[in-house]
């Protein structure tokens, strides 16, 4: 049996974070799951990237007893409060500590 993972709005979709599914390929046990939680989780696997073992799968891959099985919304948002792309937050301050070993 594998361990399915679910993270963020696949997560709240299932209502569960991790779940034990039987089934000898990725897609046998994303059908069971879809089954097992309904039209919510089936909408956000759709756009979502599922990984086997740490690994970008296809759901022909065969899983054996032990695997992990992990879905992977997209995920955005933030607050803003970032630097914009391409200036490092850090210099700032390590240009101060590098004047101050002078």
């Amino acid at each position: 049996m594998a361990t399915l993972r679910l993270f963020a709005s696949a997560r709240d979709a299932a209502g569960t974070a991790r779940d034990d599914v039987a089934g000898a390929t990725v897609a046998e046990v994303l059908d069971l799951a879809c089954d097992r939680y309904g039209e919510g989780f089936v909408a956000v696997l759709a756009s979502s990237r599922v990984w086997l073992n740490g690994e970008p799968a296809d759901r022909a891959a065969a899983v054996a007893d032990g695997d992990e099985v992990a879905v992977l919304p997209p995920v955005s948002g933030g607050s803003g409060s970032w630097p914009r792309p391409g200036r490092d937050r850090t210099r700032p301050r390590a240009t101060a500590v590098l004047a101050e070993e002078r």
